[in-house]
């Protein structure tokens, strides 16, 4: 791939945020997911509210919310958007020993939420670690990937149909 094919590069090979303005505002959205693995004990700590930290599912909801909020703060080039929905939800796996993050960003707009969606999964995760780590170290995050985008000139993707 020549340079000059690479968004965020000029053709000299430097580093510049993408010029959106020309662009049409679309309604796009974004899912991702991320996998935190963890001994049995600390997941039932997590789910029967028993982490001395407090709620640890509803600190790390918040936590993804605001790390989507900052995302053009946290990685370069990305631009600073103007979110009109952000989710966080948990799927707790008592057989694998696991919490499934699923995360949801959308707006109106001339750019895609994908980083916005990975970042919010990525923070949830790094929360749950935070709060737990007293509780054991071992913790795992693992899987963290885009679910599903939809919006915006490339269209949509879906993970597995010919991702």
């Amino acid at each position: 791939m020549a340079l000059t094919q690479l968004t965020h590069l000029n053709e000299r090979g430097e580093a510049r945020m993408v010029d959106i303005s020309g662009k049409d505002a679309t309604l796009r959205e974004a899912r991702a997911e991320v996998v935190v693995q963890m001994q049995p004990a600390t997941l039932a700590a997590i789910l029967d509210g028993e982490v001395a930290k407090g709620d640890v599912l509803a600190t790390a909801r918040i936590a993804g919310i605001q790390a989507a909020k900052q995302t053009s703060n946290l990685i370069p080039l990305c631009h600073p958007l103007q979110l009109s929905a952000v989710t966080v939800s948990f799927e707790p796996d008592v057989v694998h020993n696991s919490l499934r993050i699923e995360t949801m960003c959308r707006l109106s707009g001339k750019t895609g939420v994908e980083m916005e969606a990975l970042t919010a999964a990525s923070v949830a995760a790094l929360t749950i670690y935070d709060m737990c780590k007293a509780l054991e170290k071992g913790i795992v995050i693992t899987g963290l990937r885009l679910l599903a985008k939809s919006g915006g000139k490339s269209g949509d993707f879906h993970a597995g149909a010919g991702s």
